[in-house]
Formats: C-alpha cells, sequence, structure tokens
C-alpha cells in the first residue's frame, strides 16, 4: 500500500475541496438540478467517512443522505424498487444513498436473502431502472469503493479493538470476512450487468483513506459541471440600538457543568 499525503497536504485540499463543494450546491439550487448518488462497495472500504466529508460543508435542507435498514415485512411486499423511490431528490436537492438497490446484488445475493428468481429480475431491471432516471433528468453518479483483502481485515482488527468503532462492526461484516471471494464474484456479475453507459460504475481505490476522499470528492464535482454563482458577501450594518434590558439573575437557570 502507498503512503498517501500528509496530513497538512489533505487538510490544505480538502478546505479547497470544500469551498468548490459549497459552489456546486449553489449552482445545482440555482438550476434546479436533482443529483443522487450512489456508495457502495466492500464493507470497511471507507464510503461513510466519504459522504461525511462531501456532507459537511453542505447545506442540509438541500443534501439528504438514505441509509435504510432491513426492509420490514410489509416492505418485502412491494415493487424492489419502491423504498427508495421515495427519497428520491427534487429540483435543487441532492440525495446521497449509503448503499441503495444494490444490496439485491451484493449482501442479498451472497447470504441468501433473495431468491435466484428475484436476484435474475433485478439484474434485467436495474439497467432499465436506471434509464428510466436518467430519462427523467435525474443526474446519478454510482461509486465503488474498492478495498484489498490485507486492509479490510486490518480496518477490521482496528472496529473491534476500538470501542468508539464497535457499532461499525456489524455480523454482516464479520460474515464478509469469510465470503471474500463471494463478495468479488456478486460485484463481478452486478458490474457486467449494471455497468450501462448511461450510470457507468466508477471504482474508488480505497486502500489509503485520505486519497480516496479527495479522489472521490474531486470526481463528483467534476461530473456535475458548475459554475460560481455563490451571493457576494454580507457586509453587516451597525447593529441598531438596543432598549434597555436586564439579564435575570443567572443563578436561576440550570447550567450544564462545567467538565472541561
Amino acid at each position: 500500500m502507498g503512503k498517501g499525503i500528509s496530513n497538512s497536504q489533505y487538510k490544505r485540499a480538502l478546505s479547497n475541496i470544500d469551498v468548490e463543494l459549497v459552489k456546486w450546491q449553489y449552482w445545482i439550487k440555482a438550476k434546479g438540478l436533482r443529483v443522487m448518488i450512489v456508495f457502495e462497495g466492500r464493507d470497511a472500504a471507507g464510503k461513510g467517512g466519504t459522504i461525511k466529508r462531501l456532507t459537511e460543508p453542505l447545506n442540509p435542507r438541500g443534501c439528504n443522505v438514505v441509509a435504510l435498514p432491513a426492509p420490514s415485512n410489509r416492505e418485502k411486499t412491494q415493487w424492489y424498487f419502491q423504498r427508495y423511490v421515495q427519497h428520491f431528490p427534487a429540483a435543487g436537492e441532492i440525495v446521497i444513498f449509503d448503499r441503495s438497490w444494490y444490496n439485491r446484488a451484493g449482501v442479498e445475493r451472497v447470504m441468501g436473502f433473495c431468491t435466484d428468481l428475484e436476484y435474475r429480475e433485478f439484474l434485467r431491471s436495474c439497467p432499465e431502472f436506471e434509464r428510466m432516471l436518467v430519462r427523467s433528468g435525474i443526474i446519478l453518479l454510482k461509486y465503488w469503493f474498492s478495498v484489498s483483502d490485507e486492509e479490510q481485515e486490518r480496518r477490521f482488527q482496528k472496529r473491534a479493538t476500538d470501542a468508539s468503532k464497535h457499532w461499525k462492526l456489524s455480523p454482516m461484516d464479520l460474515e464478509s470476512r469469510n465470503r471474500w471471494v463471494d463478495y468479488s464474484k456478486a460485484k463481478d456479475e452486478m458490474f457486467f450487468y449494471t455497468d450501462i453507459p448511461e450510470a457507468r460504475w466508477h471504482v474508488v481505490d480505497a486502500d489509503i483513506k485520505k486519497t480516496a476522499r479527495l479522489n472521490c470528492l474531486s470526481h463528483i464535482l467534476d461530473s456535475v459541471p458548475y459554475e460560481d454563482v455563490m451571493p457576494d458577501p454580507i457586509v453587516l450594518p451597525k447593529r441598531a440600538k438596543q432598549g434597555d434590558y436586564q439579564r435575570p439573575d443567572i443563578q436561576t437557570q440550570n447550567f450544564v457543568p462545567k467538565k472541561y
């Protein structure tokens, strides 16, 4: 694995990208664009960290992250794509899927949570579904985070020993350690059917987290051309004089204890 970049280089690059992401979102809102970004990939490949860095500088009123739990009994009886469609963007909005309908081609396929018939129907339906989205005007970006077997294991071991990261190590993650080849085969078949010209898969080499984040964020900016339509900086006028006011005795208020 390569050395990557220094912390100072990373922070400078991320700071520049943050400014561009703000401009990017202003452009999307001004032009009424509908942007949808799908994040998929190996467990512990760094999808979550990249999504956090993507959304951090953005206005949450126009950017929503969708991370759906396992489907309910009722949802299992719906059209497969139905529970995802309700989260799609309106004009001027960005929607980010932290895993998506591709669960059917990944974990559901490998773990046997769907039938072979359901899986084959997904491979037939998904390309047409995505072509329909693109024809409707939605800008659809799909990213696959790729990480080596050795690096994934290193990250799993870190999660197992770091109490603050225990929640990131689910039973499905543990099972995926024993099914590396099965997941590889499922990903290859998924790409064969769903890497279509209208909605290509973009693979992110994620063995080095910092460079993976920067490369992915830069690619997102390049994939949706934008111009700087940010409003001019606000010049704050002098504050108007305030009326008479006497603050109540602060001893009557319940303050948070100062532990730090």
